[in-house]
């Protein structure tokens, strides 16, 4: 019943629309756009950026990520997990990226990709599951239905429910 259609996909040549609040836009090749990487343990992305857009800090709960830089400069990072010593705080990894650069995101590790240059910039990546997962930081937190309890969020970020209010209150868009 498998064809060679399941196996091929076309179009990653072609720009996503970044006409969005953070400026990016990401294409999933995973195991529901090509139903052959089931069970090959593999996917990947195409990621536009408008000049200064944003892949906003996320995290793939069941891959490792290696992206490379096509176009533009990209400004990328990761930040550890909490540290084994509550002495320590969690570690921040960056980068500068220009076309032909790699960097390696570890799997379930939050990271970011910010375009710093005034033009376009794509970048590709390959990622370590056929279905990778993400989790958008403030989406999940600050976007969640049913909103989280503001008394949760004012405790955990230590600031007024005001804060917490406007936060919840803006419109939380997903750009894959």
């Amino acid at each position: 019943m498998v064809v060679a259609d399941d196996f091929f996909l076309s179009g990653l040549n072609k720009p996503g629309n970044t006409s969005n609040a953070v400026g990016s836009r990401v294409t999933p090749v995973n195991v529901n756009q090509l139903p052959g990487l089931n069970t090959l343990g593999i996917s990947a992305v195409r990621i536009d950026y408008a000049p200064y857009g944003l892949n906003p800090p996320h995290t793939h709960p069941r891959a490792t990520e290696i992206l490379v830089v096509l176009e533009g400069t990209l400004y990328v990072g990761f930040v550890t997990s909490n540290p084994a010593n509550p002495a320590m705080k969690n570690k921040l990894f960056t980068k500068y990226l220009n076309p032909g650069d790699v960097f390696v995101f570890p799997e379930g590790l939050i990271h970011f990709q910010f375009n710093v240059g005034k033009t376009n910039a794509v970048a590709f990546a390959g990622l370590s599951s056929q279905n990778p997962g993400v989790i958008t930081i403030a989406n999940a937190v600050f976007g969640s239905d049913p909103p989280i309890n503001p008394a949760v969020l004012t405790k955990a970020f230590q600031v007024e429910k005001n804060v917490i209010d406007y936060l919840q209150a803006q419109f939380w868009s997903n750009i894959g």
